[in-house]
């Protein structure tokens, strides 16, 4: 009999060990579980964070926008210089394709005024926005350069036939004892090298003072 009840309490110890087993093993479940789904959050920030990536290369597109917008302004100051566009090219009135003239345009006889007119004589049109270089030439064979005056340049675009004027303006020396005797007037015409000689008109006004006296006015358009 005693040995019969000792044999039952050793199955009933060997079964609550088996149950402790089980019950250890399905914990050991949960945990993994838990694991398992940290690891896959983790894996969907890192992918959040692949997408940030992208909307910094879209970034980089409309720095490049950006800088072809930059390219309107430069052709808007272009145009508000006076120059006209051929594709990309800027063309200036060429010395060779303007017809140049000089007459007395004197408005009393204080007031001495040399009018310059330069008729674009080319095929296509073309700009002369800006001051003329001007230098007058002495009976001594010696030039003077001539100053510019106080006014801003205005836009003067030619069309073939159109007219653009400049003048040159000093006092008249009423006295009969001026030092400068011109002869020539010698015009590089804006933007240009070329210069051409010109008469000093018959009839001008002898200037008053020094050459350094006389001032150059910016191109304006005749109509």
């Amino acid at each position: 009999m005693k040995y019969t009840r000792i044999t039952a309490l050793a199955a009933i110890g060997v079964a609550a060990t088996l149950s402790l087993t089980a019950c250890g093993g399905a914990d050991s479940g949960k945990d993994s579980s838990s694991k398992g789904s940290s690891s896959s959050s983790s894996s969907s920030s890192n992918g959040g964070s692949k997408s940030k990536g992208g909307s910094g290369s879209g970034g980089g597109s409309q720095a490049s926008n950006a800088k072809a917008g930059s390219g309107k302004d430069t052709e808007a100051e272009a145009a508000g210089n006076g120059a006209t566009k051929t594709g990309s090219k800027v063309t200036f009135c060429k010395t060779e394709n303007l017809a140049i003239d000089a007459t007395d345009a004197a408005p009393d006889e204080e007031s001495g005024r040399i009018n310059i007119t330069m008729i674009n004589r080319g095929s296509t049109t073309c700009s002369a926005t800006g001051f003329a270089g001007v230098d007058i030439k002495d009976a001594d064979h010696t030039s003077s350069p001539i100053e510019r005056g106080q006014a801003q340049p205005r836009v003067t675009i030619l069309k073939p036939g159109d007219a653009a004027v400049f003048d040159l303006a000093y006092d008249i020396d009423n006295t009969g004892n001026s030092l400068a005797t011109p002869t020539d007037i010698l015009v590089t015409p804006p933007n240009e090298t070329h210069t051409v000689s010109l008469k000093w008109p018959a009839g001008a006004g002898e200037i008053k003072g020094a050459y350094t006296d006389v001032q150059v006015y910016p191109t304006h358009t005749t109509k």
